[in-house]
């Protein structure tokens, strides 16, 4: 990363790509996670890089709904581990939220690698080491749980691209928030809340958010997340994208 010059255009992205790649050469990123960070950066260049104004939004009902949850969970897979450790660290202790760590391609191995990198950061405690639980209606590893957090939580954070268990903690009844740059996602069009920006830069702006809302009413607050409609606010980042692509063609 140090022979990547600031001065060019897509430095951030340049650096993103070593960080995934470290991160796997290290053993806490699966082989697979390259190919999901690759599709996902690649719809970041469609919206530009940027924050767009539907995931603003998005962010900030993430937001109101954080601060309503009773139990919130922030869930940790391998890229997000890699890319936004310190910044959902920080997260969870503003709403305040529990970790959990949860894999796809799950392996003790895996595990106790992103648990270490969580613990030299600070995180005394990290949920979906020994889970005594199971996402109903799941087969994959990403069924196991942590009965404590994810399985009784009622307000889930899941960043990246989950589309099968976005859809069973729904079926459970809990809000999903899911930040996942492929708009066309099965995460995306299952999830309570979609916000479609880079997890650098959601998680970041959901924690701004919520400095911003905490000194109102809950019920305020309740009214954000009640009159919240995923399905018009992923209509808009498809209007943005087709907009976009024509300006540029």
């Amino acid at each position: 990363m140090k022979n990547i010059p600031k001065s060019h255009p897509r430095y951030h992205s340049l650096v993103t790509r070593e960080l995934i790649s470290e991160a796997m050469k290290k053993g806490l990123v699966h082989e697979t996670g390259l190919i999901a960070h690759g599709r996902g950066e690649a719809f970041d260049y469609l919206l530009g890089e940027t924050t767009i104004p539907p995931a603003e939004v998005a962010e900030k009902t993430a937001a109101a709904a954080l601060l309503c949850a009773a139990n919130p969970v922030i869930s940790i897979n391998g890229n997000v581990a890699a890319l936004a450790a310190d910044e959902c660290i920080s997260l969870a202790k503003s709403v305040p939220a529990k970790l959990e760590i949860n894999l796809f391609h799950r392996s003790q191995r895996r595990i106790k690698k992103i648990n270490d990198l969580l613990q030299n950061k600070g995180v005394k405690k990290i949920y979906g080491l020994n889970p005594d639980a199971r996402i109903p209606g799941l087969e994959s590893n990403r069924a196991y749980c942590s009965k404590e957090g994810i399985f009784t939580a009622d307000v889930v954070l899941v960043p990246l691209e989950d589309g099968d268990r976005c859809q069973a903690l729904q079926r459970m009844g809990k809000t999903v928030i899911t930040i996942d740059l492929n708009p066309l996602s099965r995460t995306a069009q299952a999830a309570t809340i979609t916000i479609v920006d880079n997890v650098t830069r959601a998680v970041p702006r959901i924690e701004q958010w919520m400095h911003v809302l905490k000194n109102l009413k809950r019920s305020q607050l309740e009214e954000m997340v009640k009159e919240w409609d995923n399905t018009k606010n992923r209509r808009a980042v498809m209007t943005f994208l087709s907009k976009r692509l024509n300006s540029l063609s």
